[in-house]
């Protein structure tokens, strides 16, 4: 009968070593680990999360992290590490700098609204030079600000492993935006970007064009996130022309911009040409009935790759949602629809509701589910989308659920 590693004693065992106090929630975290059976076979990914709910919790402080990273240096069997909302500073991000330098086996590193600030940034950037094993890294919200950009775009450079980062969240600048634009258009490796909400103070769209431009000769980019990006007509146009020339990009992220009815057009044109594009997010703009009704052409006629089209909270109405509902009966490729947010009429709940009875839209590939009153149809949201556990996981049920996480069935750029 095997052993497995005892991660819990061997935490004890640094926490002693350091004379401080051992982390009961970590403590918790390794026993479980312990008696997992799959360990030795498949590796797994050890979640310390601040935000759990089920279990009593003392967020991990960097000196906890002190005791915890030499435990997982001296194990082959944690390929991943979440700890998300918790209290780290750029002390732990030192402890965690030196643990990936020496490390062989972790593949996931989630350090997610932690505080880690630009000091921080630069330590784990640098320490991505040496790393060969990393593939997905998420800093989303911590607040690295322009100058640690620029330490992952310096990082960037180098590093020929890493495939998906998430800076969203992270106070990004103009400066490092472009420099993460420049050095991505030589870049093999990375498949998915998440730039989300900048802090941007120019209204001309610089940015844009630089991420355009680099999408013109990028040919390995799968996945880009550019929500919250003050995106409008300019900027639309310039992805637009540059997505003509690119063969590569499935799941382009423009929610929280302010693309209206008239910016849609180039986006219209452009699902008439592109045969690559698999997952576009509209949500939470303002492209009205006009702006529906356009891809709605472009999807009825031209477009046979799309399988999800995501326009809640649009400001769109029954002519145009009727519009989208009736592209879906000429376009088979078209499976995953979400428009809860927006003005329906009783037409309108008629249409989805027929689309789901027939068959024709599955339950679990839409955000709105049809019931009936004194003879009426109408439609209540259910909480499915592209990306629902983007900033929070269900404390029950499954974290990875394909229903709430639609662009994981579609098209997900790792196992992550």
């Amino acid at each position: 009968m095997s052993v497995l590693p005892d991660l819990h004693q061997q935490y004890l065992q640094a926490c002693q070593n350091l004379s401080q106090p051992e982390n009961p929630f970590i403590a918790y975290m390794l026993q479980e680990a312990d008696k997992n059976d799959k360990i030795w076979t498949k590796g797994i990914t050890l979640k310390i999360a601040g935000n759990n709910h089920l279990v009593p919790v003392r967020r991990v402080t960097d000196e906890d992290l002190q005791a915890l990273a030499p435990v997982l240096q001296n194990t082959v069997f944690v390929t991943g590490l979440d700890l998300r909302y918790n209290v780290l500073t750029d002390d732990g991000a030192k402890h965690m700098a030196e643990f990936l330098q020496e490390n062989s086996t972790l593949r996931y590193l989630n350090l997610m609204f932690n505080d880690i600030g630009t000091s921080g940034a630069e330590l784990i950037a640098k320490a991505l030079h040496r790393n060969e094993t990393l593939l997905y890294l998420r800093m989303t919200g911590n607040k690295i600000g322009n100058k640690g950009g620029m330490y992952f775009a310096s990082m960037l450079q180098i590093n020929s492993v890493l495939e998906k980062l998430d800076l969203g969240d992270c106070d990004l600048g103009m400066r490092s935006l472009i420099a993460i634009a420049t050095v991505l258009t030589p870049n093999k490796s990375i498949k998915a970007i998440n730039l989300n909400r900048p802090l941007l103070y120019s209204q001309e769209e610089e940015t844009t064009v630089h991420i355009a431009l680099m999408l013109k000769t990028n040919s390995s980019l799968v996945e880009l996130h550019l929500c919250k990006h003050e995106m409008k007509k300019f900027g639309v146009e310039r992805l637009c022309e540059a997505l003509y020339e690119n063969c590569s990009l499935r799941y382009l992220d423009l929610s929280c911009n302010k693309i209206t009815r008239d910016d849609v057009k180039f986006l219209g044109e452009l699902l008439k040409r592109n045969q690559t594009l698999q997952i576009l997010d509209l949500n939470s703009n303002r492209i009205e009935d006009d702006g529906a009704i356009c891809l709605s052409e472009a999807l009825a006629l031209y477009n046979r790759t799309l399988q999800a089209l995501s326009v809640a909270s649009n400001n769109i109405s029954g002519k145009g949602l009727i519009a989208l509902s009736d592209s879906m009966k000429t376009n088979m490729e078209l499976s995953y629809i979400y428009i809860w947010g927006n003005k329906f009429d009783e037409a309108t709940c008629m249409a989805f509701s027929e689309l789901i009875q027939t068959g024709r839209l599955k339950p679990n590939c839409t955000d709105v589910e049809p019931y009936e009153v004194d003879g009426h149809i109408h439609l209540a949201e259910v909480s499915h989308g592209l990306k629902k556990h983007y900033y929070w996981t269900p404390s029950c049920g499954r974290m990875n659920n394909k229903d709430a996480n639609a662009s994981l069935a579609i098209g997900a750029v790792s196992e992550y």
